[in-house]
């Protein structure tokens, strides 16, 4: 666990939340349980990734932007060193609805949760990985044997999907501060989104078959349940 502060070299950091409306006032407490890091306010630094995210359809959308005091505020960074691809995969099993394939991915998501689950409940923010459509397909492949640890550790950097910062406290939601909206085109941005996820499921591809060329070598999840 970081201070935020610390963490992100300064006491105000500027967020962006993509939406098809304006959100002045975010609601804790509000918003689905089963996205990537369980119920939260989802935001990203990065304006453009907020821009493809507001825009799923060719309608426009709204670009939300927060001030968020960082000060007494702690963070969970799912991307650094001590956290690990397994432990990411947990915590998205944990909290995301996807079917995972055949019993034998079944079993094996159970050990993922049971050996590699991070709890959040102390975290004011969670900071990490973004998963979108593609890196489902990626993670069931990992689950049922197909990839190896390595090219799951690969593909989380393909296609630039970039970090998401998730608000998940009541003090987190009050340390936020609504500065404006601006809309974005739909016919701009999501045709940008969808050529991220096709970039990034076109790289994976490329990943599997260096991998099958190199005679599968790595990590697999049965591997990691016989050592268990």
């Amino acid at each position: 666990m970081y201070e935020a502060a610390a963490f992100f070299g300064h006491e105000t950091l500027t967020l962006f939340h993509g939406s098809s409306q304006v959100v002045s006032r975010p609601q804790f407490g509000a918003g689905s349980p089963f996205n990537d890091y369980g119920q939260g306010f989802y935001c990203t630094e990065s304006q453009q990734l907020a821009s493809e995210w507001a825009c799923p359809t060719l309608e426009d959308g709204c670009v939300n932007e927060y001030a968020l005091d960082l000060s007494g505020l702690s963070l969970l960074d799912l991307a650094a060193p001590e956290y690990s691809a397994l432990n990411w995969l947990a915590v998205l099993l944990a909290h995301r609805t996807f079917e995972v394939g055949p019993a034998a991915s079944a079993v094996a998501r159970d050990f993922i949760l049971q050996h590699y689950g991070v709890s959040l409940a102390d975290a004011d923010l969670v900071h990490g990985y973004r998963a979108d459509d593609s890196y489902f397909s990626f993670a069931r492949d990992f689950l049922s044997n197909q990839i190896s640890l390595e090219d799951l550790e690969r593909a989380l950097f393909l296609g630039g999907l970039g970090y998401q910062v998730v608000l998940k406290t009541p003090r987190a939601f009050e340390a936020l501060s609504f500065v404006g909206c601006a809309t974005v085109e739909g016919e701009w941005w999501n045709p940008l989104r969808m050529a991220r996820d096709t970039q990034a499921r076109e790289r994976y591809h490329a990943v599997v078959a260096q991998s099958a060329e190199q005679g599968f070598q790595g990590t697999y999840v049965v591997d990691l349940m016989r050592r268990a």
